[in-house]
């Protein structure tokens, strides 16, 4: 097992596209199409976003992970997290994505419930806040912050403003849902290293 950060284009497409029809299942309606949109104009494009995979000893992806960073580009925040393959070769394969991210990045999670928040305590996310609406915000050792105060805010996809550019640009959702259709299709088999 180990992590590749997916860098090239089409492939990054693809992937993206996967990991938001997973995240958000098949019941999503158009929130898939809005975060990768939002992902792909924006957090990719000012070079504010990564996607990880969890890869294993065929190179096979078996979980993804999108990552933001904060304002201060001093922490990422797991915007995303899905199992993609079920892998012989470890259990829980999104959690052991998150566990080899939080020894060797300044990370962030948000959980939204106890069960996830434990989830996220055994893979070694182990300091732990109280932030709005019942969430709870999980860092890393290696994260920069010592509490909520001097935690900054994480740069996210504005899905409202990228609806109404929707609504707007009948091209633009086309093209877009164009493009996501294609990465769903395309989804690679393999993901090296070097890509």
């Amino acid at each position: 097992m180990r992590v590749v950060h997916i860098k090239n284009a089409a492939q990054r497409e693809a992937c993206l596209a996967r990991l938001c029809a997973e995240a958000y299942g098949q019941e999503a309606g158009i929130a898939p199409l809005v975060t990768f949109a939002g992902v792909t104009g924006v957090l990719f494009e000012q070079e504010a976003a990564r996607l990880l995979a969890l890869v294993d000893d065929q190179s096979r992806p078996v979980a993804l992970a999108l990552l933001a960073l904060d304002e201060s580009g001093g922490g990422m925040t797991v915007m995303q997290l899905a199992d993609i393959a079920p892998s012989d070769a470890v259990k829980a394969p999104a959690m052991r994505l998150v566990s080899e991210l939080a020894l060797r990045a300044p990370l962030r999670v948000d959980a939204v419930d106890t069960a996830q928040e434990q989830r996220f305590r055994e893979v070694g996310i182990d300091r732990w806040f109280s932030g709005k609406d019942g969430v709870r915000i999980g860092l890393s050792k290696r994260h920069p912050a010592t509490g909520l105060a001097d935690l900054p805010r994480t740069l996210t996809v504005d899905e409202q403003g990228v609806v109404q550019s929707f609504k707007r640009d009948r091209a633009q959702f086309d093209d877009y849902k164009q493009r996501f259709v294609k990465g769903l299709e395309n989804f690679p088999a393999t993901l090296s290293a070097s890509h």
